[in-house]
C-alpha cells in the first residue's frame, strides 16, 4: 500500500547485483572446493538457487543475511528439481554450469518472467559447439558430452544467458574457447572475474570477444558481487519520478550513465561520485519528454524500461520507449493506465503522452520490473495505490520497501507470505 505525493529525499545504498549472483551461484558447481560469495542480495530468487545447489547435495551455509559459504565438492546429481527450475528464469544457467561440471545435464526449462518466447538456440549452439549433443524433445532439455573440447562459437545475436551459459561451459573444457558476438553486460564481467579469482582463464569480458583457455584446476576463494545496476538506476529514477533529491551509494558510476544521460535530457540533475551518484529535481525544472529504445549493454537497459516509462507518464508533451529486446516487456502498461496514465503500444513501441497527474487505484505487479514501475507510479500518484502480486518484485529488490520509507516514502505491506526461506 502506497500513499503518494512525498518527494523522495535522503541516502540509499544499493544491494549486490540479482543479474550476477543468479550467474555466480550456479558457477560455484564448477569448483570442487568453497567460495564464499559476499554482497549477496537478500531475495527470493538467490534463496532459490541456493535451494537448488542443497538439492545437488552442495553443502551451503549462510554466515550473514549477504554472505553465504558454498561446499560443491560433494555434488553428485546433474538433475535438479524441476518444480524449484521452473520458478525462475537464471536457472538456465545451470546447463551450462552442469554441463562444465559433469559434462551433462538434465533440466526443466526455465520460468522467471513471461515477456514472450525466450528461444534457447544459440545457448543449444555453444554447446553443441563445444562437442555436446542435446535433446528438447522430452519436455525437460538434456545435453551429454563424452568430453568438452574448446571451439570457436559465433552467436547469431547477443544474448546475456547463452553468454554466460558459453562461459560456464567453457571454462573446464580442454583447449581455448573463443566467443564472438558476446553480451557485454556488467554481470558477466562479474562472472569472469569470479571465475578468474578460482583460477580459470577468461580474457575480454565486457567486449564482444571472450576467450577462455580450460582448466581443471578451479580452486575456492572469496568474492564480492558487485552493485545492482538496475536496482541502482530504479531509485534514480524514483528520485526523479517524485521530483526529489537522493544520494544513491554504493554503486559502480559508469554502469549508469545510460540512465543518468536520459534523465539528464528529460530535465533531471545528475552528479556522479567515486561510488555514488546525486539525482535532484531543481524547483521550477521545465521537463522535456523524450525517446528511448532498451537494448543490449552498454544500451538503455531492458530491465530499465518500465521504470523509465512510469516516470514519463506526467512529463509533457509525447514521449517513445521502444523494447529492443523483448517481445512483451509492455503488459505493465495496462496497469499504468488504471493510475491515469497516457499510453497506447504498437508492436515494440509505445507512446507515452504525458498527463497532469496520476491518481492512486488498485494496480498488480506483472513481472520484476513491471512491479517495480507500479512502486514508482504509486509514489508520483495522488491519494493511494495497492499493489497485489508483490512476490515478483521480492524475485529481485532487497528490503525494497524499508528502503524507500527510509527517503520518505509512504509504503508498507499489508500482507506477507514467505514460503521460499531454505
Amino acid at each position: 500500500m502506497i500513499r503518494g505525493g512525498n518527494r523522495l529525499c535522503g541516502e540509499v545504498s544499493i544491494s549486490g547485483a540479482k543479474n550476477a549472483a543468479v550467474a555466480i551461484l550456479p558457477a560455484c558447481l564448477l569448483v570442487k572446493d568453497t567460495c564464499i560469495i559476499e554482497n549477496l542480495p537478500d531475495i527470493k530468487d538467490v534463496k532459490l538457487f541456493l535451494r537448488i545447489l542443497k538439492q545437488l547435495n552442495a553443502d551451503v551455509k549462510y554466515i550473514d543475511n549477504n554472505t553465504v559459504e558454498i561446499n560443491c565438492t560433494n555434488v553428485n546429481s546433474y538433475t535438479p528439481s524441476g518444480d524449484l527450475t521452473r520458478k525462475m528464469r537464471g536457472s538456465s544457467y545451470l546447463m551450462g554450469a552442469l554441463l562444465g561440471r559433469f559434462s551433462r545435464f538434465s533440466v526443466d526449462s526455465p520460468g522467471g518472467c513471461d515477456f514472450g518466447t525466450r528461444p534457447i538456440d544459440q545457448h543449444i549452439k555453444s554447446f553443441e559447439a563445444l562437442g555436446a549433443t542435446i535433446d528438447t524433445s522430452r519436455g525437460r532439455i538434456n545435453g551429454e558430452a563424452e568430453k568438452l573440447k574448446g571451439s570457436n562459437i559465433f552467436f547469431d545475436v547477443v544474448s546475456v544467458g547463452a553468454t554466460v551459459n558459453a562461459i560456464l561451459a567453457a571454462v573446464c573444457a580442454e583447449g581455448i574457447t573463443i566467443i564472438e558476438n558476446a553480451a557485454k553486460e556488467p554481470h558477466i564481467v562479474d562472472l569472469a572475474n569470479f571465475l578468474n579469482n578460482m583460477g580459470a582463464n577468461i580474457r575480454g569480458a565486457g567486449t564482444d570477444t571472450i576467450k577462455i583457455k580450460g582448466t581443471d584446476n578451479l580452486h575456492g576463494g572469496t568474492y564480492p558481487i558487485i552493485p545492482d545496476q538496475i536496482e541502482a538506476g530504479t531509485f534514480m529514477i524514483a528520485a526523479a519520478a517524485t521530483r526529489g533529491d537522493v544520494i544513491i551509494k554504493n554503486v559502480i558510476p559508469r554502469h549508469l550513465d545510460i540512465i543518468s544521460a536520459k534523465l539528464i535530457e528529460a530535465g533531471v540533475k545528475v552528479e556522479d561520485g567515486d561510488d555514488s551518484v546525486h539525482v535532484w529535481v531543481e524547483e521550477g525544472t521545465k521537463f522535456k519528454h523524450i525517446n528511448f529504445i532498451a537494448l543490449p549493454y552498454p544500451g538503455f537497459p531492458t530491465d530499465m524500461q518500465p521504470q523509465l516509462v512510469a516516470f514519463l507518464t506526467t512529463i509533457p508533451g509525447t514521449s517513445t520507449a521502444r523494447e529492443g529486446v523483448w517481445d512483451n516487456r509492455f503488459r505493465y502498461v495496462n496497469e499504468l493506465k488504471r493510475l491515469g496514465a497516457n499510453i497506447r503500444v504498437e508492436g515494440k513501441l509505445a507512446i507515452i503522452d504525458g498527463v497532469d497527474k496520476l491518481m492512486g487505484a488498485h494496480v498488480k505487479a506483472t513481472d520484476l520490473r513491471g512491479g517495480a514501475a507500479m512502486i514508482i507510479a504509486g509514489l508520483m500518484a495522488e491519494g493511494s495505490t495497492e499493489i497485489t502480486d508483490i512476490f515478483h518484485i521480492d524475485r529481485g529488490y532487497e528490503n525494497f520497501e524499508e528502503k524507500f520509507i527510509n527517503l520518505g516514502g509512504d509504503i508498507h505491506r499489508i500482507q506477507v507470505v514467505d514460503d521460499e526461506a531454505i
